[in-house]
């Protein structure tokens, strides 16, 4: 070879690299494929995924709506026999509604609004265009009747369970009337409300006529009804504008941070409505204490078909101390059955108290051992003996069968070899024994219970397995096949299913799942970005376990038909379904816990496949999420690229103050200080104060390399805007460049907006990680998406 030839081969040799390398930094993004895959054209090409049974009073049937490729169905169900049919025919109803209204209806998309069960008529009852219809099912007649009035149980009423008396507020005291009579012969029955200290849910409400729903909680016996109430006067106010009003209207509203001195102050009365006496419960010991409240399961405070007493679980300030009492409903006395201390903080979302036949004995659920289980309790709270044991967690109490001292329960993690946010149903007898696996197929179960018998709807999947749902019998056994979700036309257009996987935590030895998404045009010869998304729990990981086609974790899907590898996985610190020193994990840390784990797995999946171009990693998430895929790109500015942060709670000394402290912790603090007296004496008191300071992503600002999209609603009165706001502020102190936007209106969920918050996600990716840059100016949303 010449050197002229040899030099026009390094020329052309050089011109191809060149090209190559230009190509692989300007790919074409597929706005296109991701288009024809947004959640709610999946949807479409769907239908419905899961049977969400209506059982119907004191029988083991149910009906239940059904959506698929033939359009929709109503459909009956005998439990015990296990029978399913049509409770109509589509083409006969809608040639019946045609001949009542004189025009024509869509036999596969019938319009039944209002579809119910009359349990005292025995019949189901729907309307159209205003006018009640009745179906009787085995007659299969169907009546119309008359246009229907104005629903007579107005909002604001609160009627007893036998409909005999009704109760409602205004300017934030109580009423209370019989059901028939009219509002203006009601009697008041309290004097000592107040704005901000009210009986009313609407606390903050300036009006002294309106009407308004009461905090009202009916026993089922409706002999007395109770009241929780919030003192918030001297808590500190917020606010949030409504900008999109004819005139700017500011929305004030009360909301404890973390360490504040100023906090809500619980109260609990118990009202008798025949004598309109009332008793305030005797609950008082702690500094700053709650009575059930914010992340308790079921509220923390549990009732029974009588009257007599009341249930609650107290807690202190720190998180850590547990009360379960038992309040007399009469006197106001209250007892404590047991008492639970659980450092650093007690797990109060599984948290639940069974109260068996009227107080005999109780069930309650523990992390005493590390692990959530069960445990059982005579009537004068004494432990009588463990129900559950092992290196496994229990989740929600399904169902009680007080005649065969069963419990049916979710537990999660104990089956070898399998996935353990797989969600089982199990049953164990009240003594622990009889102990049985109602769910053996390897997947993660969703379960509704029947009311009567011992009947359960069982909608299982995988993200790599549609939805099956079937009945089963308290035994397990399946009884008959409900539905299997139908994915064929959603295949035919290219759709593949996610994969699941599992890496190391930063320890090199915690497991850590999650599932990948890749485009369905997927080219295994290519690099593609990676785009992680985030949220850091430590309620709940990113990542679905069950088959989902709707919702943050299916957009995962579309996102990555615009070219990405898209991956969520979870991270220490991020669930209490693996242990409890797997949850606690972050505490004290809540900014930087699960920051290593989410690089680390990106690493490690990285190492194993070669599609994954580690050189271009992205993040995004929402609420923690958002503080987390910040947090991601400030504190590893040389390996994430591009962030986009939606609602986040960049600064958690301004979130809400149960998210701060229970999962960060507070500390109390005992301090002296002098008082003056009435006397013009001075004496000093000791007084407990807490503290609870939390790292934030405004520390941060200065290590900005990348890309950042910052997204906010404006009205968002959860994570307030000044959470974004204050981080924007940082930045633009330390020169930074980056993007935000307020959305106009929309609170912490961005509703109609999500669209096109979507799209502006895509558009920032393709045009930081495959350098697309589009010079369009429209995002052609869909009219009908949301």
């Amino acid at each position: 070879m010449n050197k002229l030839t040899s030099f026009f081969f390094l020329l052309l040799l050089i011109s191809f690299s060149l090209n190559s390398l230009s190509s692989a930094q300007n790919q074409k993004a597929n706005f296109e494929l991701a288009e024809r895959f947004t959640t709610q054209k999946m949807q479409k090409m769907v239908g419905s995924t899961s049977v969400f049974p209506r059982w119907i009073d004191d029988t083991n049937n149910f009906w239940y709506t059904y959506e698929n490729s033939e359009g929709k169905n109503w459909y009956f169900v005998n439990g015990e026999r296990g029978n399913k049919r049509l409770l109509f025919d589509q083409e006969e109803m809608a040639a019946q509604l045609s001949e009542s209204f004189s025009r024509t209806f869509n036999a596969k998309d019938l319009d039944l609004k209002g579809f119910d069960y009359d349990t005292d008529r025995e019949l189901f009852t729907f309307h159209v265009d205003s006018v009640e219809f009745t179906y009787n099912l085995n007659g299969n007649r169907l009546i119309r009747g008359d246009s229907l009035e104005k629903d007579e149980r107005e909002n604001w009423r609160s009627y007893s369970p036998d409909s005999s008396y009704v109760v409602f507020a205004k300017h934030h005291n109580l009423f209370i009337m019989g059901k028939d009579d009219h509002d203006s012969t009601a009697t008041q029955i309290t004097e000592d409300g107040e704005r901000w200290f009210s009986y009313q849910f609407s606390d903050g409400d300036t009006s002294k006529t309106e009407k308004h729903r009461a905090r009202v909680n009916w026993f089922e016996d409706s002999k007395k009804f109770w009241v929780k109430r919030q003192d918030k006067r001297k808590v500190d106010e917020l606010w949030v504008i409504n900008s999109l009003k004819k005139r700017p209207e500011l929305e004030t509203y009360k909301y404890s941070m973390p360490g504040e001195e100023d906090v809500y102050v619980d109260e609990i009365k118990v009202f008798d409505p025949a004598t309109t006496e009332s008793v305030t419960l005797d609950t008082d010991k702690w500094e700053d204490q709650s009575l059930g409240g914010a992340y308790f399961n079921q509220g923390g405070i549990f009732e029974t078909d009588r009257s007599d007493f009341l249930y609650i679980l107290r807690r202190d300030r720190t998180w850590s101390k547990i009360d379960v009492l038992k309040a007399n409903t009469s006197t106001g006395e209250v007892e404590v059955l047991f008492s639970e201390e659980s450092k650093p903080y007690f797990n109060t979302r599984y948290a639940r108290l069974a109260i068996i036949n009227e107080g005999e004995e109780y069930i309650w659920w523990s992390e005493r051992t590390g692990w959530g289980q069960l445990y059982r309790y005579d009537s004068n709270g004494n432990l009588k003996n463990k129900i559950t044991s092992g290196p496994w967690v229990v989740g929600n109490v399904v169902k009680i069968d007080t005649t065969a001292s069963r419990i049916f329960f979710e537990g999660y993690g104990r089956e070898e070899g399998q996935n353990p946010y797989y969600s089982n149903l199990y049953s164990v007898k009240f003594d622990g024994s009889g102990f049985s696996h109602l769910t053996p197929e390897d997947a993660t179960h969703s379960i509704n219970a029947s009311d009567e018998g011992n009947f359960f709807v069982d909608n299982y999947s995988r993200v790599d397995l549609p939805t099956k749902s079937v009945l089963r019998d308290g035994s397990g056994k399946v009884i008959t096949t409900l539905e299997e979700a139908d994915i064929s036309q959603m295949v035919e257009q290219g759709w593949k299913a996610p994969e699941s996987f599992k890496v190391k935590a930063a320890d090199g030895a915690t497991d850590i799942y999650g599932v990948m998404w890749k485009p369905f045009d997927f080219d295994s010869t290519k690099k593609y970005p990676v785009i992680s998304y985030v949220y850091p729990g430590p309620q709940t990981e990113p990542f679905p376990a069950n088959f989902t086609i709707g919702g943050s974790r299916a957009r995962t899907t579309t996102l990555a038909q615009v070219g990405f590898i898209v991956v969520a996985m979870g991270n220490r610190g991020g669930s209490p379904i693996r242990s409890k020193y797997y949850h606690n994990y972050g505490y004290g840390d809540m900014r930087d816990y699960p920051l290593a784990d989410n690089k680390y797995g990106i690493e490690q999946l990285a190492g194993k496949h070669s599609f994954i171009d580690a050189g271009k990693v992205g993040t995004y998430g929402h609420s923690g999420g958002g503080f987390m895929s910040t947090a991601l790109l400030l504190t590893y500015p040389d390996f994430y690229d591009v962030a986009v942060s939606s609602a986040g709670n960049h600064d958690n000394n301004i979130y809400n103050i149960w998210w701060g402290e229970v999962h960060n912790g507070v500390k109390e603090k005992k301090k002296t200080v002098t008082k003056m007296n009435d006397d013009s004496t001075k004496t000093k008191e000791e007084v407990i104060t807490f503290e609870a300071p939390v790292e934030t992503n405004i520390e941060l600002a200065k290590n900005l390399k990348g890309k950042l999209l910052l997204v906010h609603g404006d009205m968002d009165n959860n994570v307030h805007p000044a959470n974004t706001t204050r981080l924007a502020n940082a930045l633009i102190k330390e020169g930074k460049r980056f993007d935000m936007m307020m959305l106009p209106g929309r609170r912490h969920g961005f509703g109609p907006m999500q669209p096109y918050f979507d799209r502006m996600t895509w558009y920032y990716f393709a045009e930081h990680l495959l350098g697309d840059y589009r010079t369009n100016v429209e995002f052609n949303l869909p009219q009908d998406e949301d």
